[in-house]
């Protein structure tokens, strides 16, 4: 398992970090802890913001 950091482009907000095992598992659980059932739940008007997924290397 990886830990990812996933942030909103425009303002460089960090939305979420943590651990999965890939980038889509990342996106979401991102979306789960916000109260979605998975990333493509979130609206477009919002995922159009567009997001920035980050493998974290802390070793």
């Amino acid at each position: 398992m990886a830990i990812y950091q996933i942030k909103q482009p425009a303002t460089g907000a960090v939305l979420w970090t943590g651990g999965a095992e890939s980038e889509e598992q990342a996106l979401d659980a991102m979306a789960r802890e916000a109260g979605y059932a998975d990333f493509a739940a979130i609206p477009e008007t919002l995922r159009s913001a567009g997001t920035l997924v980050d493998r974290l290397n802390l070793g």
